[in-house]
């Protein structure tokens, strides 16, 4: 077994069980490994107020990838260390073609000092830190890191569907498989653009990187990276795609993938 030099993994549907939880050995076996020397770094569609629970198992300098490769996020400091946003006029223009081709949409906006979301926005769960209401989401003054969009009365692939057709190249539309959530990013800004970034800055090319993840918003991480897993619960195209299947998120996968390293 080729050993790697940094380990890159999604949290909800993979190193997380399906209750959300991480379990016991998921996290000794992320602190041994970076204890042995192998750089690890969590690469989530979460936005940063979500890392906070898991602050004990970052690696490295202590940073994680969030909402989709939007922030670079200091956990232990709770620090957004960089954010590509999106630009505000295509927030408008976007948001404007949403609403008149989709009605009953409405939509948040992740940005660096938190959630801003519209009253029509139906929230999948509570959010940590609470969040600010606007009128609008195009009106917002601080350019967002993601923009969400949700419309419960549409089936969810076919919504996301409908809002990729919609958006275009204008922004990157991910699916994390949240509740037909559409998740919308800068041109250019996906997990595998920022992991490459944190690599290049570690000196580590993708050939000695290990990369898991679940669902289509991984599938850039798992193509970049030089051996890519995809846990037994995947989605379809990412099982495709991926060079190994490991166990699946509530039997450990990560975990037990990573075990043998601590043996090498």
């Amino acid at each position: 077994m080729t050993t790697p030099r940094l380990v890159a993994t999604d949290l909800d549907g993979t190193l997380l069980r399906s209750d959300g939880s991480l379990s016991s050995r998921s996290r000794r076996a992320l602190r041994a490994v970076e204890a042995k020397g192998i750089e690890t770094v969590l690469v989530t569609a979460r936005p940063p107020r979500w890392l906070h629970d898991l602050a004990d198992v970052v690696g490295g300098a202590g940073t994680a990838i969030c909402a989709n490769g939007a922030f670079v996020y200091h956990v232990a400091s709770r620090e957004v260390l960089a954010c590509t946003a999106i630009d505000g006029d295509v927030v408008a223009e976007v948001v404007a073609d949403l609403r008149r081709e989709l009605p009953g949409i409405g939509f948040a906006a992740e940005r660096i000092t938190g959630l801003a979301a519209e009253d029509g926005f139906a929230a999948l769960h509570q959010h940590p830190g609470g969040w600010v209401r606007a009128a609008a989401i195009e009106d917002l003054a601080e350019a967002p890191g993601k923009l969400l969009a949700r419309a419960p009365a549409m089936d969810d692939l076919a919504f996301v569907e409908a809002v990729t057709e919609i958006v275009g190249d204008r922004l990157i539309v991910a699916y994390s498989g949240a509740g037909g959530l559409a998740e919308m990013s800068a041109p250019g800004v996906t997990k595998a653009v920022a992991l490459a970034a944190r690599c290049a800055a570690l000196g580590i090319d993708a050939a000695g990187v290990w990369a898991f993840g679940d669902m289509p918003n991984d599938l850039p991480m798992l193509e970049w990276a030089g051996v890519s897993h995809a846990v037994a619960n995947a989605h379809p195209d990412v099982l495709t795609a991926a060079d190994r299947v490991v166990p699946s998120n509530d039997e450990d996968g990560v975990a037990a993938t990573l075990e043998p390293l601590l043996d090498s």
